[in-house]
């Protein structure tokens, strides 16, 4: 019960992160995050990055009787003169921050502490999701060419028995005795030449299926290859 709660979160926390489970806790998280009365700041930090002050042009004011002429002024934006919106984004990030690390384990609790924005806590939170799969492609990939190695050898010794036991079976068409009719041996090879075409096509196929395979083979050791890279 306690930990379906955490789970899922509260009112007062977001819902954690389990092994297997990043698509269902990124959906939660978004969501607790819209409940939030700064959702949209928040949801700014965490998918856009911080609010950035930027340059503000204070505009010249005329000399009056009473006082001196007030020149055009240029200077980094402030709290003080950023609009609503800008401030709501500039003041969540810290809270976005705060709740991120609330939502994970310690198992990547210190590679997430060291980004510095909310923006790049969420990609890495994402990118550590995706070597875990990989890692576990990878293991499933082993696994699987290994059992595909096994199975071409044996479709190739099959291949090759059957092949042997086909040519055993079909009769010399010069063993026959020149007592039997001709019409009777030149049916005997046709059905002789009929069953060798079959053979062969047999064969054909054997090894268009043994060659697809290792096509097969090839590519997924290509991309397994390119995922220990990655990783």
């Amino acid at each position: 019960m306690h930990n379906n709660i955490m789970a899922a979160g509260s009112r007062d926390r977001p819902p954690m992160l389990a092994t297997g489970r990043y698509a269902q806790w990124r959906s939660r998280f978004l969501r607790y995050i819209d409940t939030r009365p700064n959702g949209d700041a928040l949801r700014k930090c965490i998918l856009t990055g911080p609010y950035t002050p930027t340059m503000v042009t204070t505009p010249a004011v005329p000399a009056t009787e009473n006082s001196p002429e007030i020149p055009e002024k240029t200077s980094v934006e402030t709290v003080l003169n950023m609009t609503p919106e800008n401030k709501a984004h500039y003041e969540s990030e810290k809270e976005a921050i705060h709740l991120i690390l609330t939502g994970i384990g310690d198992e990547i609790y210190s590679t997430v502490d060291a980004c510095q924005t909310a923006q790049e806590m969420w990609e890495a939170i994402e990118r550590l999701q995706q070597a875990e799969k990989g890692v576990q492609l990878q293991a499933e990939q082993s696994d699987w060419l290994a059992d595909t190695d096994e199975e071409i050898d044996e479709q190739e010794l099959e291949a090759h028995y059957s092949y042997m036991a086909k040519i055993q079976e079909v009769p010399n068409a010069d063993s026959g005795t020149d007592a039997e009719p001709l019409e009777q041996n030149d049916q005997h090879d046709v059905e002789c030449d009929d069953e060798r075409v079959a053979l062969a096509n047999l064969i054909a196929n054997l090894k268009l299926d043994v060659d697809d395979n290792k096509k097969i083979q090839k590519q997924l050791k290509k991309a397994n290859a390119t995922l220990t890279s990655m990783i």
